[in-house]
This record gives C-alpha cells, sequence and structure tokens, in this order.
C-alpha cells in the first residue's frame, strides 16, 4: 500500500457503539486499529442516547427464564415490515436474521472482553408488540452505571452523557416524580442521594446510560490497544482500484492519509445537524430540535454517496417530541414529551384542536406523525392538553406547576392556561368548539375503557412507566375535565437521522447495483436502517450499530466461520 503516511489493519471512522465493538473484535483477533473521531470527545451519539440496544434471545432474558428465539424476533420484524408496506432497501430478510442471530453472540463477546452489562428493564415491551412475534416484557440490554474515574486520563474525552451520576434507566424512570407513588420514589431518591454521597466521599464520578455504554467500551479498547484519537475529521475515503483502501485526515494542520490493509467502517452518525441535508430529505424538521452532538452533520453520508455508495431511508429519524419550555437549550437534553401526553388526563392535539394520534406507541412514529399531519393542516408545533388532574400528579417538563408556575413559562407564551376548554383554545388559538368537541370526545373513550379512535392503551409498551402509568389503574387513559386545563407546545425533534447508506448482511457497503465494494464496511446511523422504516422498539438503532460493526469487523478479519 503506496502513498499513506501510516497504516493500520482497520480504521474506523467516528466512535459510536459499533466503532468499539469492531475495535474489540480485531484487537482480539490481533489486528492493529485507529478509531478517528471529528470532535473532542469519544462516544458519539450513543454517548448522548439512552445507550439503549434491542437484542433479541439475549442471556439476560435468558438468565430471567424468559422464552425467546432468532426465530420469534424474524416473526416481529417480518410483520412489521410487512405492516409498514413500503419496501425499505436497508434491510433484507438475509440482514434481519443476521441482526437476530449475531446481536447475542455480540453482547456475549463484550461481555467476554469484560463490558459490563445487564437488562434494561423486565418492562420494556417491543413497540409493535400486539405483532407476531413482538415481546410484552423486554429485550432491551443497556451498561451498567460507570465511574469514570476508570479511565483516567481518558476521562474528560468522554462526551458527557444526561444522568452523570450513579442511576439507572429505570431508577432514573421510577423516581421521576409520580405523586401517586411518591413513597416509594421517595424512598428511591433517599437510596441514590445515599449511593452519590457515597460516591463522592470515595472519589467516583458515574455516568449512566449511553456514556455508561461508551465508558466501559472505551475502558475495554484502550486495553486492547487500539489506537483511538480524538479532533481527527476524515474528509475523504481513498479508494484505488474499486477498493477502500484508507481514508484521508488531518494532522498538525496538514493532509494525513491513513491506510487500512483490511478495511474502513464507517460510523460517523447521521445528519440531524446539517439543515441543508434535513431541508431536501425531511423538509419540516428543524436541526436546533435535535439531541444529537455537534458533529452530527453528514458529511461521511455525502463522502460515502460520492465513491458509489447508495443513500436509502433519508427521510426517516429517530423522533424525539419535545417540549420547547424556557431555557431547554441551556440543558444539556430538551424535556421530553411523549412521557407527558402519554400519561392519563393528557392528550396532543393539531393546532385547529384535533387529535390526530395514538400518544403512546414508538417515538419515531409520534414525530413522523405530526410532520405528517403538518404537511395537510397545522401541527408543528401541536400542543399537549392537560388539566388539573394531571398536574397534580405528574411533571410538565420535568417541573411541578400545581403549587406554583415555573418563571418565565406562561409570559414567553410557553404555558397556557384557562378555567374553561374554550378558554384555553382561544388562548393558543385553536378553535373553541373543535378543542371541546376533541376533549369531550376523548373522555367519552375513557369512560368505555377504550380509545376508538388510535387505540391508545391497547398495547403493554402504551402503559409503562416510559410513556403510561403503569402505578396507575388508569395506565394511560384519564379524563380531561377538572379545571385549570393546560397547553404546551410539542415539536418533532429528533435523537438521530435514521437512514444513510445501503450495507448487507455483513455490514459491507454496496453500490447502487447491490454489489459491494471492497474493503468498505458501515454501521450504525451512517447507514439505512435495517429495521426498514418502523423502529421497533427501544435499542433499535444502538443495537444494530453494534452488531453490524461486530459482523463487519469479523467479516474483514475473516472470522465468519469461527465459533
Amino acid at each position: 500500500m503506496d502513498g499513506f503516511d501510516e497504516i493500520f489493519d482497520w480504521v474506523v471512522v467516528g466512535s459510536g457503539a459499533g466503532s468499539m465493538s469492531s475495535a474489540l473484535v480485531m484487537r482480539q483477533a490481533g489486528k492493529s486499529v485507529a478509531i478517528l473521531e471529528k470532535t473532542d470527545k469519544i462516544g458519539g451519539t450513543t454517548a448522548k442516547s439512552g445507550g439503549v440496544m434491542w437484542i433479541p434471545a439475549n442471556r439476560f432474558m435468558l438468565a430471567d427464564g424468559e422464552a425467546d428465539s432468532a426465530e420469534a424476533a424474524m416473526t416481529y420484524l417480518d410483520a412489521l415490515q410487512a405492516l409498514d408496506g413500503h419496501p425499505a432497501p436497508g434491510t433484507s430478510r438475509e440482514k434481519r436474521l443476521a441482526y437476530v442471530t449475531q446481536a447475542p453472540r455480540a453482547v456475549d463477546f463484550l461481555v467476554d472482553q469484560g463490558v459490563a452489562l445487564q437488562r434494561g428493564s423486565t418492562f420494556w415491551p417491543d413497540y409493535y408488540d400486539e405483532q407476531p412475534g413482538g415481546c410484552k416484557t423486554s429485550r432491551t440490554v443497556v451498561a451498567r452505571p460507570f465511574n469514570r474515574k476508570e479511565l483516567g486520563e481518558w476521562a474528560d474525552r468522554l462526551r458527557q452523557g444526561f444522568a452523570e451520576f450513579n442511576v439507572t434507566l429505570v431508577e432514573g424512570m421510577e423516581a421521576q416524580g409520580h405523586r401517586r407513588t411518591n413513597r416509594a420514589s421517595g424512598k428511591l431518591m433517599a437510596k441514590i442521594a445515599l449511593r452519590t454521597i457515597r460516591d463522592k466521599l470515595l472519589g467516583r464520578k458515574y455516568t449512566t446510560a449511553g456514556a455508561a455504554l461508551q465508558g466501559r467500551m472505551l475502558k475495554a479498547v484502550l486495553a486492547a490497544g487500539a489506537d483511538v484519537r480524538t479532533d481527527t475529521p476524515v474528509s475523504e475515503i481513498v479508494v484505488q482500484e474499486g477498493i477502500a483502501t484508507g481514508v484521508v485526515t488531518v494532522k498538525d494542520g496538514k493532509p494525513w492519509r491513513i491506510g487500512a490493509r483490511l478495511g474502513v467502517l464507517v460510523n460517523a452518525g447521521g445528519f440531524a445537524r446539517n439543515q441543508t441535508m434535513r431541508d431536501r430529505y425531511m423538509p419540516g424538521t428543524r436541526a436546533e430540535w435535535s439531541q444529537t452532538p455537534e458533529g452530527d452533520t453528514g458529511e461521511m453520508q455525502q463522502e460515502l454517496e460520492r465513491i458509489g455508495g447508495r443513500l436509502a431511508q433519508m427521510d426517516q429519524m429517530v423522533g424525539y417530541q419535545l417540549t420547547p419550555a424556557p431555557g431547554w437549550d441551556k440543558g444539556y437534553v430538551a424535556p421530553g414529551a411523549q412521557s407527558m401526553t402519554g400519561k392519563p388526563h393528557a392528550i396532543l392535539v393539531d393546532q385547529g384542536g384535533t387529535r390526530f394520534m395514538n400518544e403512546g406507541g414508538s417515538y419515531e412514529l409520534y414525530c413522523e406523525t405530526m410532520v405528517r399531519r403538518n404537511a395537510v393542516v397545522p401541527a408543528v408545533p401541536s400542543w399537549a392538553i392537560l388539566d388539573r388532574q394531571y398536574v397534580e400528579l405528574y411533571a410538565v417538563a420535568g417541573r411541578f406547576i400545581d403549587k406554583a408556575i415555573p418563571e418565565g413559562w406562561a409570559e414567553s407564551g410557553y404555558l397556557h392556561s384557562a378555567d374553561t376548554i374554550e378558554g384555553l383554545a382561544t388562548s393558543i388559538g385553536a378553535d373553541p368548539a373543535t378543542l371541546a368537541a376533541t376533549v369531550a370526545r376523548w373522555n367519552g373513550f375513557v369512560a368505555a375503557g377504550k380509545d376508538g379512535d388510535f387505540d391508545r392503551g391497547a398495547r403493554a409498551y402504551d402503559n409503562c412507566g416510559f410513556v403510561g402509568d403503569p402505578f396507575s389503574a388508569e395506565r394511560s387513559m384519564g379524563s380531561i375535565e377538572k379545571g385549570p386545563f393546560y397547553a404546551v407546545p410539542v415539536v418533532p425533534g429528533d435523537v438521530s437521522t435514521y437512514g444513510g447508506v445501503v450495507t448487507d448482511e455483513r455490514g459491507r457497503v454496496v453500490d447502487g447495483a447491490g454489489a459491494p465494494i471492497p474493503g468498505l464496511y458501515a454501521t450504525g446511523v451512517t447507514t439505512a436502517s435495517v429495521m426498514g422504516n418502523v423502529y421497533v422498539a427501544a435499542g433499535a438503532s444502538i443495537g444494530p450499530s453494534m452488531v453490524f460493526g461486530y459482523i463487519a469487523a469479523r467479516h474483514a478479519a475473516g472470522l465468519e466461520n469461527q465459533p
């Protein structure tokens, strides 16, 4: 390999979950690895996320005595493709089969490499759990909370997560302020507080969720001897005689060419922060509503297309419906809205006052439905409609407002309130008769115990703690009838885009004719999702990132036929 300033066996662009799993495979095989991260922080979108991976038939499910299998997962994924009805180039039955069979093996491999994982929850159902093969408990896997101090000098280079203390995602959900369970929540909060004090006294600095996953992966990768670099943006993939042989980056302000004997893996995130690309592929959405890191700007997707890769599913995003409370942009993650509108005594309406979706279910579908609705009638922002029953039980944008309205909420026009539904409609610019009829119709469904329009509450996921209230007999349906009434805006944000270059069942980038480009692999949200146009469950983006990084590295290293 001529013309390179240095050469590795495996060169990885980006530092997400798939980057780390691939590096561990290669290092175990005795191959040299370079991970090139363009920002000054390691971890990518994964570190800022919940860090959840959807892994059918994983070791933690089986240890809990649950029955699951690759066959059941395939039945579920196939059913969702049929349900969607739109063939998606990023998925195929062969690729889905590769995922469901290799996913539990990849988890086992990570655990063997010292990455401490655990079940995400025993009740985190698939988002379409009513479909054949759907899981009503949980196929989720997460990392155990991680002490950043274990990274030594690398501690400050791990990207910040949204929960920088010693708590699990499930604990965070249970302690998020359901006044209905304030005794149990109080005990849990006290437990977390004592744990935090102990960690501080012992000099520990914990993080959880995606940052914990990436912290544990980074620790393992560094221990394995991979070369990890920050502030190293890749501008070009080098293709020689049709084969990807390396990349062009920068060193000391000058172009620096790094060769790759076995292949290049691109795991550089999506284009959520690139408004020009958003306007082209998903009009009506905004970069400022994205929760992705600053480096999520799509250059590598453009580069993969330039060298012959095929882009697909570029209109898809992993939705994160957010409510833009005053000051939210000063926080690390904006307040979410599905956990608000999916609870009893709350609904979502468009700007005319009409309800138009199941407020539970998949957050990807929630945001997609908002965007589609907005193409017909104004629906961005939409309005969360709440009553006094709601605010006495649950938080709004992370704050309880029944005793006092946070400063600036009413003055800025964020929070609207009125003693009547008609008065609330006037305040938000909706038609009073329409909103009154919508609320009356909802209350009728509540009384009947069935949502006759959108089947809210029919799925197990609608009733779990991440959306509804499993501690209440109402779960997800509750009347809106006691004033004062409240409204706050909701917009279709995201935690990443969900489309990109098409890859095959081995993680290889394919050209327009479907032929793999030798030496070129991709994973994560740089790719068109293996799940197609559907977000199947929690962890349906990070799971495939990690798994196809594992699959790609095994293929490139010639390990496919080994156990």
